[in-house]
């Protein structure tokens, strides 16, 4: 699976051959199992935001505020991460926003206020067209005007929107590359204080690509003077920030206890023990506060796939994986006397695991989510096992053979399905029947994790197994040389990046709600593979200080 991957080295025991991985230890170790939640602590929170978020509401409503100033408003609830407790206000007052739109109101505009109403208008589903940015063009020279060079709130505001992005939208294209250069050159030189940090964190992750959950809190402190304009703002994100992190490292107590529980380190010693990181994984899919359920059941979901990984990737042979991928079709306890020893233990934890969600599933009326979820489960050992022979028999696949088998072994088509099953009322029969026909968007999602996960540990899965990944594959198929693979397959990342923002344009076929959390898986890929594998080796990457920076730091102090 894309997260689920290492650098491998053979190592030879006496009786079997088994591709033993160095995996590095958890760099975190029990520190999330001795937290214990103060109930009366959650509740104060809890009772602090009651009142700026009725004041807040107001705000959101209020006829006589200035377009402009309302679409700031609604650009920091949605940055703050609170947009989910005033979602039909917002989406009213967008709605008669953009009906109200007329061209002159972008003439008169500046680079930064129309890059807010394109990133506003296009987060939220409209499709407000790229030409708003045509003024900023002299297309006889076919540049950009140079005075907007020297506007870099404006550039910062502008390169954001260019995330949002889709087919054919030429001006956006050629303004990513304006706009991240002229970034990159002002960045060291000449910025300081708040747009300094605004500047280095858009560089590193804009935010349309960053994890939802930590943009939020970086956004409190990074954008302090947007924040602290409208009074109910500090007090709601306060509280709403302080009551999360309680409320999420009591979430991570309870999985770290499962883990425990479960005995994984005595079951699979090969394989990876990344508990926090698998939880900040499925907390930035699922991360508004009421879906506990979601978080609990991927993260779990999200153990089970990466034992089975590292059992496909770095411990079983083929003889062995063929028999555990007939068990998982099988999907019965007879199936255990045709395994392994060493393997029958987690069979049956997968076993458990599901029938448990099928318990509760049944009692809600809800067990054609779980199914759908299990189907998957089964189409990804299936998946692992196809590497898995490719591999054994030194094989390199065409490179649509290994793209159609990458994504199932992307996990996303998994976790998203398993993430269903705790999403209650919003997941209907038709938005179900949607997921499972396998829609452009996900697929989309799905690609970018397994070839971002490629290009960023292609060489250290050669170490392990030659012809095993997508560059090898493309080098294969169309003859050309590596770097020129890496530049192809980096080029279809971002062609992916616009089937996704394009998959979120009204009119959509389910409701933006679970759109959203496809989204955010492709969001945790790029965050976790921009700069290396920063899942496996997590040590000094984005996820070790996201993690610290979610359930170790206290919450910034309330203005």
């Amino acid at each position: 699976m894309d997260m689920l991957e290492a650098d491998t080295t053979t190592q030879v025991n006496m009786e079997v051959v088994r591709p033993l991985a160095n995996f590095p230890p958890s760099i975190w170790g029990d520190r999330f199992l001795s937290f214990c939640l103060d109930y009366s602590k959650l509740e104060t929170h809890a009772k602090a935001m009651v009142k700026p978020k009725e004041e807040l509401k107001r705000m959101i409503v209020d006829p006589n505020m200035d377009s402009n100033e309302k679409l700031n408003l609604i650009n920091c609830v949605y940055r703050l991460g609170l947009k989910y407790m005033f979602n039909e206000e917002i989406d009213n007052q967008l709605d008669k926003l953009y009906k109200e739109l007329k061209i002159e109101d972008y003439d008169e505009a500046d680079l930064c206020m129309v890059s807010l109403y394109f990133q506003v208008f296009r987060q939220h589903g409209y499709r407000l067209s790229c030409d708003v940015f045509n003024k900023f063009k002299d297309f006889s020279s076919g540049k950009f005007k140079e005075y907007i060079t020297r506007d870099v709130k404006g550039l910062l505001s502008f390169y954001e929107s260019t995330q949002l992005r889709i087919h054919g939208e030429t001006i956006l294209d050629e303004a990513f590359v304006f706009t991240e250069a002229r970034l990159k050159d002002t960045v060291d030189t000449t910025l300081e204080g708040n747009l300094a940090q605004q500047v280095k964190q858009a560089l590193s992750f804009p935010f349309h690509r960053g994890l939802p959950i930590a943009e939020a809190r970086l956004y409190f402190s990074n954008y302090e003077e947007e924040c602290v304009k409208y009074d109910p703002i500090p007090k709601l994100a306060n509280a709403h920030f302080n009551y999360c992190q309680l409320k999420q490292k009591e979430e991570l107590r309870i999985l770290t206890k499962w883990y425990k529980d479960m005995e994984f380190q005595k079951i699979s010693p090969y394989a990876r023990e990344k508990m926090p990181e698998m939880y900040l994984l499925n907390l930035a899919v699922y991360e508004e506060p009421h879906y506990s359920d979601s978080r609990i059941i991927t993260t779990k979901i999200l153990q089970l796939l990466l034992v089975l990984d590292d059992t496909f990737d770095a411990y079983g042979t083929i003889d062995e994986l063929r028999l555990l991928t007939d068990a998982i079709n099988r999907w019965e306890i007879s199936a255990l006397e045709i395994l392994p020893e060493y393997i029958k233990p987690f069979y049956k934890i997968v076993l458990n695991e599901y029938a448990q969600l099928e318990k509760q599933a049944d009692k809600e009326g809800r067990a054609n989510v779980v199914n759908a979820s299990k189907l998957a489960f089964q189409e990804i050992a299936r998946a692992y096992l196809r590497e898995a022979e490719w591999r054994h028999s030194k094989q390199a696949p065409s490179f649509q053979e290994y793209l159609e088998n990458g994504m199932a072994t992307s996990s996303y088509n998994v976790l998203v399905k398993s993430g269903l099953v705790g999403m209650g009322e919003v997941v209907t029969e038709e938005a179900l029947a949607w997921h499972v026909s396998h829609p452009k968007i996900l697929q989309a999602s799905e690609l970018i994790a397994r070839i971002h996960n490629d290009v960023a540990s292609y060489k250290f899965e050669r170490k392990r197994a030659p012809g095993a990944t997508s560059i090898d594959a493309y080098v294969k198929t169309f003859g050309v040389p590596e770097h020129v693979a890496v530049d192809e397959l980096e080029k279809m990342i971002e062609n992916k990046w616009k089937d996704l923002n394009e998959g979120c344009l009204k009119p959509t076929q389910v409701s933006h709600e679970m759109l959203s959390r496809i989204v955010n898986y492709a969001r945790v890929v790029y965050v976790a593979y921009k700069f290396s594998d920063g899942f496996t080796f997590s040590k000094k990457t984005a996820f070790q200080d996201f993690i610290t920076l979610l359930f170790e730091t206290s919450i910034p102090m309330q203005h």
